[in-house]
């Protein structure tokens, strides 16, 4: 049975994460048409084998749910204040599920409704109703009056498949607060410093510290010779988080402490700092956890051309264009990068190409297309969904002790 399950971030005008919709299949339920009670158990099981407060990094959770689902009780295994239960407009018609969701909304879940079509008959439901999400990616007239309406009811209106700038822009005009769509996620904000990063150690240092066999001493080299990554590290190193009885006086012994695993985690986090201090949350996670789980896919991948470190450098500066705001072939021609990693960052070219492309479209929650690459790639489609599970854990844990580090560090700054 191939199932899977992505996350999609949900953001808000200033690019922080309201929360994640979780979007599922199952290609044994699809293609033997098993009814919704069918379904209900698979998906009951199959979100209860997860940890779903790591998989959601404390964030709200946004899950459609359909009337099988709500009746055998599905909601009830998120805490009230951390689930969206998002409906279809068809189980607003229906006298029986309505009062399923009632029900739910009077317990203290936020109801979301999926493309509601309005009609005066069907008016008196909205006051239930948190969210009304607006397809941007099927624009028409209708999309304008839902808006409107939505907001004189005081909804807040969430506008998905927004997937360029043109959608996001019109969304924006139209008075939506909420966003979702593989364009605002990897949307950075305005103030962050673009070429001016180019001429730092950060792209060297990178690659340095990927390498399947890491050299301490270029690294050091690498670090000593920038006076802020020097004094960045030492106070990291230094700071209450780590709790040291001696402090770290050399770059090398700061570098022992820390461990090359966290180390270039914490480069890459540091790196896209923006000067108020302040982080694109959301674009440097997206990068992390596509450098990790392209590592991990590698190992059940067939006659690849590229090692697991060069695997996570694929997914790790698929982001580079975006958070500097410049194309990514300019930034590219910087770095010491093999051409199978560019041709598949630049061209979606080759069998590195192929795994960049399985990992976009398991982003998009593309299923079809997911499956064609790892059928091609020779990855057996069944451990999929868990390593993607495994990866979403490890880059949130990874995450939560970098920015406590960090914090610690700032404190005694």
């Amino acid at each position: 049975m191939d199932s899977y399950i992505v996350r999609q971030a949900i953001l808000t005008e200033s690019q922080e994460t309201a929360g994640y919709e979780i979007l599922y299949t199952d290609n044994s339920l699809r293609d033997s048409h098993a009814d919704d009670a069918a379904a209900a158990n698979t998906i009951e099981n199959f979100l209860s084998s997860m940890d779903s407060g790591k998989f959601l990094d404390g964030k709200t959770a946004f899950l459609t749910f359909t009337s099988n689902l709500l009746e055998k009780n599905i909601p009830k295994m998120f805490a009230t204040n951390k689930l969206v239960i998002e409906i279809e407009d068809s189980l607003i018609t229906n006298p029986y599920s309505q009062n399923l969701i009632t029900k739910y909304k009077q317990s203290g879940y936020k109801i979301a409704i999926v493309d509601f079509e309005f009609a005066p008959r069907f008016f008196g439901i909205l006051d239930i109703v948190d969210y009304i999400k607006v397809n941007f990616g099927e624009y028409n007239s209708s999309v304008d009056s839902i808006i409107n309406i939505g907001k004189s009811f005081d909804k807040k209106i969430i506008a998905y498949n927004i997937e360029n700038q043109e959608s996001y822009d019109k969304a924006k005009s139209l008075g939506c607060k909420y966003f979702q769509g593989t364009f605002v996620s990897e949307k950075m904000p305005t103030t962050v410093r673009k070429v001016n990063y180019l001429q730092s150690n950060f792209f060297l240092l990178m690659v340095a510290v990927t390498k399947d066999e890491p050299d301490i001493d270029e690294i050091e080299s690498i670090i000593s010779r920038d006076v802020s990554l020097t004094f960045s590290l030492l106070r990291l190193v230094n700071s209450a988080y780590f709790a040291l009885r001696n402090r770290a006086k050399s770059v090398k012994q700061a570098l022992v402490i820390l461990g090359l695993g966290q180390l270039k985690q914490w480069i890459y986090l540091l790196s896209f700092k923006q000067d108020d201090g302040s982080m694109p949350d959301e674009l440097i996670k997206i990068s992390f956890l596509r450098a990790t789980f392209a590592s991990e896919l590698l190992d059940f991948a067939e006659n690849m051309p590229i090692s697991r470190s060069e695997a996570y450098l694929l997914g790790m500066f698929s982001t580079l264009g975006k958070l500097m705001q410049v194309p990514l072939e300019e930034v590219l021609e910087q770095l010491p990068l093999g051409d199978e990693i560019k041709f598949a960052l630049l061209k979606h070219e080759g069998r590195a190409g192929l795994l960049y492309d399985l990992i976009l479209s398991y982003e998009k929650a593309d299923w079809k297309s997911m499956s064609t690459c790892a059928a091609e790639l020779g990855i057996p489609q069944s451990m999929i969904a868990q390593k993607y599970f495994e990866c979403v854990e490890n880059v949130n844990n990874i995450w939560d002790g970098l920015t406590n580090a960090n914090a610690a560090a700032d404190e005694q700054a």
